[in-house]
């Protein structure tokens, strides 16, 4: 009985938060729909509001530069770009996983469009983190074997 009135009470209890839907009831507007006495509202699209001038530079120029040296870590990265209106070039650099050091020169323009020269040089100097387990000593005890022969 008591698993009875648990199941009525979730089910009026999930009509009333308008999570099953009651029978709808239309109005002269179409825009509002009733669900268990809550009212939906539609919104309305405000007019977007823009600049009524559009900044341009006909010619952009910007330079920027980072590092990265972590020792803890090992994390080595860097990148240096430059734009000249249509001209852009730069550089940037990383360790791969494998022990290299990726070095990217690249170069845009409206003539040749995008070139990447990739150098990939060994690094000696690159701490390789290798995890050891100390060897468990273990005992060896002679197995006995049995020998069956069929005839």
């Amino acid at each position: 009985m008591a698993f009875k009135f648990l199941a009525v009470l979730a089910l009026v209890s999930a009509a009333s938060a308008g999570v099953l839907p009651v029978q709808q009831v239309y109005h002269a507007a179409p825009a509002v729909a009733t669900y268990a006495h809550a009212p939906v509202a539609v919104a309305h699209a405000q007019p977007v509001l823009t600049k009524a001038t559009e900044e341009y530079d006909p010619h952009p120029q910007y330079k920027f530069a980072y590092d990265v040296q972590d020792s803890l870590s090992g994390d080595s990265k860097s990148q240096v770009e430059e734009r000249d209106g249509d001209v852009v070039h730069g550089e940037y650099s990383l360790i791969d996983s494998d022990g290299f050091k990726r070095i990217v020169q690249y170069t845009s323009d409206p003539v040749n469009g995008f070139n990447a020269v990739v150098n990939r040089v060994p690094l000696d100097h690159v701490k390789t983190v290798v995890k050891t387990v100390a060897p468990v000593a273990v005992a060896a005890a002679p197995i006995p074997v049995a020998y069956h022969q069929h005839h």
